[in-house]
């Protein structure tokens, strides 16, 4: 991942500006610590931090056309890179870079060519002709973007909300699937999928036509000059990318760069659950396994840098943060940068334990919608800042377009969970990889119960926040935060915890409002905590508090038990291990 901040018509074509816009260029440098880059037309300033994974040598930005008219700076990756370029037999690359298309589409097709694009990504194009200008940022909101607006009349961009946040009267997320034209001066959505309406689809459940689409979006992410690896939590998802990316890695041109054995990566508190899952999966698909371990107070000691990076106060993203956030600097440290990770799929077939809940399909469906719509703002956001943070990039294939597409034409019938008849969560995925010939995983980790990530690392990393949270907040400052605190209110002390620390780094308005809010449980949007009224007493975010679904699910009994209660001894050794048989 790389780092982008433009200032767009400030008015002041002065040094001093110039110097100003290095030194917020230079906040994102730990997201492309390989090489910086400032374009300046006037009183239009793009620039780049980058972190080379496609052409190393050749592909600094910005980026330019034939007569350098038109100018570009991108954070992403363009997975159809090669075959765009064959479609612009007319045009000069100057690079190898696989963004080096983006400002020849503009050319042949003007402002409409953004969906041509297959991959994750976010830009800005100035076309100094006529000094207009577009962004925009891909379809899920994988790689994170925010856009700002100066007293001056000036648009600002930055991958991050440190890069603009002090020098903006008013900034906020840009949105996924949008772009953003100077010459229309608003918002367009370019991204227009038929189940953005939420509209129930009635395709029927093919397992081979998903287990190909999936394949697909894993290996046209296999694209790298650099090391890779992949993310192995030991759960269905990180499985299945290993299991796909080991079985194509052979013959890629990855591969003979870089040999043909897969690296995998695992973190955790000693003895925790995806620890001795993915050491089994990795034994199994024969990867050269990396297990990193911590311990609760190494992560409480990195909460403070953790949500300085993430850009955010929401308690399951920096819970599930922080461990990826301290894995992602030993694996940078191993010279490896980029990994393929296994966000999303919960999201696509409803494999929170809440969706155990659903009423019906349609209620099922239209929560999988809102959670996709809201990826951006949590596990889009955690995968992409924890990783950057160390200049190391994540790539995600279960967001890829062509396969989200598919997926969701599902009727959601087939994705209900349906215990007696043996359908747990993700069946549908499931299934369509439990291949007795040519199994991808064994079958008690094919159909292993979900684990939230804050959760698989150890249990008691998130009994042990609360614990340290409860010694720092008091219940005093509990009874006045609605006026410290009057939008987003913390309702628990770790709440209040963290809520601190990002008031402190990011102190506007605008800063806190760029962050979600409202009841939630195990992940859940607040609309889907109407499915049980037991739940409206437990609302927390970790997959045990899905009371009467979670194999370890917080006992009933204690969940009104104030945070002032958790013992202050921080216990980090006593793993609660759990076996998961296939149904």
């Amino acid at each position: 991942m790389c780092g982008i901040l433009a200032v767009l018509g400030c008015s002041d074509d002065s040094q001093a500006k110039r110097v100003r816009v290095l030194e917020l260029s230079r906040r994102l440098k730990h997201r492309g610590p390989d090489w910086s880059g400032l374009y300046q037309h006037g009183d239009c300033y793009l620039a780049h931090q980058r972190l080379a994974i496609i052409d190393p040598a050749s592909g600094d930005q910005p980026l330019y056309n034939e007569n350098q008219a038109i100018v570009v700076t991108v954070n992403g990756e363009i997975y159809n890179h090669e075959e765009l370029r064959k479609s612009l037999p007319n045009h000069k690359f100057r690079t190898g870079s696989d963004c080096d298309v983006i400002a020849h589409l503009y050319e042949e097709h003007g402002e409409n060519f953004v969906d041509m694009l297959d991959g994750m990504f976010s830009f800005v194009l100035l076309d100094t002709r006529d000094d207009s200008f577009i962004v925009a940022r891909d379809a899920i909101g994988i790689t994170s973007l925010y856009i700002g607006w100066g007293l001056d009349g000036s648009v600002w961009i930055s991958s991050e909300l440190k890069g603009l946040n002090d020098d903006c009267e008013h900034f906020e997320s840009f949105p996924p699937g949008h772009m953003y034209s100077s010459k229309e001066g608003g918002f367009r959505r370019w991204y227009n999928p038929p189940w953005f309406s939420e509209a129930i689809p009635s395709a029927p459940y093919d397992p081979l036509v998903l287990r190909r689409a999936f394949e697909s979006a894993v290996i046209k992410r296999l694209m790298t000059d650099v090391p890779f690896g992949v993310l192995l939590s030991g759960g269905l998802d990180s499985s299945l990318v290993a299991s796909i990316t080991a079985r194509h890695l052979a013959g890629t041109k990855a591969a003979k760069q870089w040999g043909a054995q897969l690296h995998s990566f695992c973190v955790g508190l000693e003895g925790s659950p995806d620890l001795k899952a993915a050491k089994e999966v990795a034994d199994y698909l024969g990867t050269v396994h990396h297990e990193f371990h911590f311990t609760v107070q190494d992560g409480i000691d990195a909460i403070e840098d953790v949500i300085y990076h993430i850009e955010t106060y929401d308690v399951t993203t920096i819970r599930a943060s922080t461990p990826m956030f301290l894995m992602s600097r030993k694996i940078k440290s191993l010279g490896v940068k980029m990994v393929i990770s296994g966000e999303g799929s919960d999201e696509i077939f409803g494999g929170y334990l809440y969706f155990h809940k659903a009423p019906n399909k349609e209620e099922f469906h239209r929560e999988t919608c809102r959670k996709i719509k809201a990826l951006h703002q949590y596990d889009c956001l955690r995968a992409n800042k924890s990783t950057s943070a160390w200049g190391l990039e994540a790539r995600v294939p279960f967001l890829d377009k062509e396969f989200i597409k598919v997926a969701m034409d599902i009727d959601p019938e087939w994705k209900m969970i349906k215990p007696e008849r043996g359908r747990i969560e993700k069946w549908v995925l499931r299934r369509a990889f439990d291949d007795e010939e040519q199994p991808y995983l064994p079958k008690h980790i094919l159909y292993r119960q979900k684990e939230q990530f804050s959760d698989g690392v150890g249990y008691s990393w998130i009994d042990g926040l609360k614990a340290h949270a409860s010694q720092h907040v008091t219940d005093k400052m509990m009874l006045n935060a609605s006026h410290i605190f009057p939008h987003n209110t913390p309702t628990t002390k770790e709440a209040y915890y963290y809520r601190m620390i990002f008031e402190r780094f990011f102190p506007q308005n605008s800063a806190r409002l760029t962050v979600p809010g409202g009841a939630s449980v195990a992940c859940s949007t607040a609309k889907a905590v109407e499915w049980d009224s037991a739940w409206s007493n437990n609302l927390d975010p970790s997959g045990r508090a899905a009371l009467g679904v979670h194999l370890s699910a917080y006992d009933q009994k204690l969940t009104t038990v104030s945070a002032a209660n958790v013992p202050t001894k921080i216990i980090d050794n006593m793993p609660r291990i759990m076996e998961v048989t296939a149904p």
